[in-house]
């Protein structure tokens, strides 16, 4: 995914808004906006967490969705704090720039003036709320089997914000493109508020299976085998899953570590990175059984463009999706593909039985040098040692995210086309 693709769309939601605003200088426009962007905004969040499957592939998959829902909902909290700072600021405000009582909300009488009244007081502990949750996921200091519950309550949160938008705006919205766009953006964010609270969402992509096998592969990868039967609508390499052995931790994303033999066997190789990773060799066992959700993603290593060198750099555990791609590249014997240098950083070969597995694939596929670079025998990798030879240049990265960003900065210092391909597995 281009560095552009979020800016981008982060514009362009913002531009789409602002074109069906009536513009104007005063108090009430000032006000007006900031809320219209900030429910805007929120409604948006809510419509992402849905993870539609038709806006995976021009997002560039769910990962990248869910970073796209991560910056509507801190936009949207902005915005509701600029609108409640305007509305406490309101007499300086109103001096500086005049009022305009066109904008002024809509006055009712009888049920709807109470409901408007109670939408009014709704607001400010509704701001404070989405605030706290804004920041514990921001800041990461509440474990996630915690942090999800509390995050279970946002489309609460979301209600009383829209009912507290819908019924203290302008009346001549309902009559423009700022309120229809408003009303399309506010239905379809109640519509995901119902379906989160009921459960709904994902359950399509939903599959019931078992645990086959448990490996400790490493002393930090548990390889665990799924057996989900027939169901299973099959995957691609590159793909992902959102995993459930444990309802009380909830789903976890792991890249499907093995090809799709039509078999409904899946594998996944999971590093320990946390108390609940770190245990799960202990809590797992043959016959447990397991939710997959998915497949998801779009990461393609087989995707590049036709004339650019294909560079695939995997760093641990990343060597996951490109394990699936050699698979693939075995089982799919009558699909031509390109030539591609496979990098593989690990701190040492030895240790480490995805180096040897990898091997063996490679020595079964002449199109793939494997170069594996061992920290501990202090084989850095850098962006010199990726080899460029080409103007046009797409690599496939999976791995830490500071060695993909050294590895950025040192490929965008050189005068090539380059596509850097790389997940975000970051869905807090």
């Amino acid at each position: 995914m281009s560095n552009l693709r979020l800016p981008l769309s982060l514009l362009a939601l913002l531009t789409l808004q602002l074109s069906v605003w009536q513009w104007g200088l005063s108090y009430e426009h000032l006000l007006t906006l900031s809320g219209f962007l900030a429910i805007n905004f929120m409604s948006l969040t809510m419509l992402l967490a849905m993870r539609p499957k038709w806006l995976e592939f021009p997002l560039g998959g769910l990962d990248k969705m869910y970073h796209l829902h991560k910056w509507t909902g801190i936009l949207g909290a902005i915005f509701a704090m600029g609108h409640w700072l305007i509305e406490m600021a309101d007499d300086p405000i109103q001096g500086l720039f005049g009022k305009e009582r066109s904008l002024r909300e809509a006055h009712f009488s009888g049920l709807l003036d109470s409901l408007q009244d109670l939408a009014e007081d709704l607001g400010e502990p509704g701001l404070y709320l989405l605030l706290a949750l804004v920041v514990l996921t921001l800041i990461r200091w509440v474990p996630y089997r915690f942090w999800r519950y509390l995050h279970r309550i946002m489309p609460l949160i979301y209600l009383a914000l829209a009912s507290h938008a819908v019924l203290l705006a302008p009346l001549q919205w309902w009559q423009q493109p700022t309120g229809w766009l408003m009303a399309v953006f506010i239905v379809g964010g109640v519509v995901a508020s119902f379906q989160s609270l009921t459960g709904q969402i994902g359950k399509n992509r939903r599959w019931q299976g078992l645990v086959r096998t448990v490996q400790q592969a490493s002393h930090t990868t548990t390889e665990v085998v799924c057996e989900m039967g027939k169901n299973w609508p099959g995957h691609k390499a590159g793909q992902f899953a959102l995993v459930t052995f444990d309802r009380t931790e909830g789903a976890h994303p792991f890249t499907l570590a093995s090809t799709d033999q039509k078999d409904g066997l899946l594998s996944f190789q999971i590093k320990a990175l946390g108390d609940y990773t770190r245990t799960l060799p202990h809590r797992l066992h043959s016959g447990s059984k397991v939710s997959v959700e998915g497949p998801y993603g779009c990461f393609n290593p087989e995707k590049g463009r036709a004339k650019a060198q294909q560079i695939w750099v995997a760093g641990g555990i990343g060597v996951t999706p490109f394990l699936a791609a050699l698979e693939s590249r075995l089982v799919n014997t009558d699909k031509s593909y390109p030539a591609v240098t496979l990098h593989y950083a690990t701190q040492l070969a030895t240790d480490d039985p995805n180096a040897a597995r990898l091997q063996t694939l490679v020595e079964q596929l002449p199109d793939i040098t494997l170069q594996i670079h061992q920290s501990q025998q202090g084989q850095r990798l850098t962006a010199d040692q990726l080899q460029i030879h080409h103007i046009q240049v797409d690599v496939w990265f999976c791995g830490p995210q500071g060695l993909a960003t050294a590895l950025r900065k040192g490929l965008e210092d050189m005068s090539i086309s380059l596509r850097f391909h790389q997940e975000r597995f970051e869905f807090r």
